[in-house]
């Protein structure tokens, strides 16, 4: 395993294998107010799922481990310029649970960019990590320097125009896959408005 200097844990160690792992996103859109997100392994393994409301003025996705126990929350910020998320340990609101926040680089946008800055950080020195989306389509990378950590690839199928959707993600090497999901989230969730 590598050193914590080459790890990049966001959520937890526990979350960071020593080898790229390739993930399945499945989203559905459950009823009028649910939205639900099931993540697999390659060989069908549920590792996280993501729960939230969909028609709320407070966004909020709690991310699960497969006994239903919180890992992380993700929290809309109200009436952001920037359309900010908040991600803060299990279901915490509390300042000393805060891992990081996201928003868009650019308020006025045509692809959608997102900037990231871990909470031992916040809004200091730039960015920690950038995640670049295109112009036809909901994939993208994120990049910590000028190195891609992951890639998220959206399948567009006609179950899309239903409220299904697929995502594979390609996770490198000792990098925290909980936070690719949540980064997944979040950028599908800001590109949809």
């Amino acid at each position: 395993m590598a050193s914590d200097e080459q790890m990049i844990k966001i959520v937890g160690d526990q979350f960071c294998v020593p080898y790229t792992m390739q993930l399945v996103v499945k989203r559905k859109v459950e009823s009028f107010s649910n939205v639900h997100y099931d993540v697999f392994d390659t060989t069908g393994n549920s590792l996280l799922q993501v729960d939230g409301g969909v028609w709320n003025s407070k966004k909020k996705r709690v991310i699960k481990d497969p006994a239903g126990l919180s890992v992380i929350t993700l929290r809309k910020k109200a009436l952001s310029w920037k359309k900010q998320w908040q991600i803060y340990q299990g279901e915490s609101s509390e300042k000393n649970h805060f891992l990081c926040s996201v928003q868009r680089s650019n308020a006025l946008q045509m692809k959608n960019n997102l900037d990231v800055y871990l909470a031992s950080s916040y809004m200091e020195d730039g960015p920690d990590f950038h995640v670049t989306g295109s112009f036809t389509s909901m994939s993208f990378k994120v990049w910590k320097g000028n190195s891609v950590i992951a890639e998220v690839m959206h399948n567009f199928t006609w179950g899309s125009c239903m409220g299904k959707e697929s995502f594979k993600l390609k996770v490198y090497p000792e990098v925290d896959y909980a936070f690719i999901l949540a980064l997944t989230v979040i950028m599908h969730e800001t590109d949809k408005v």
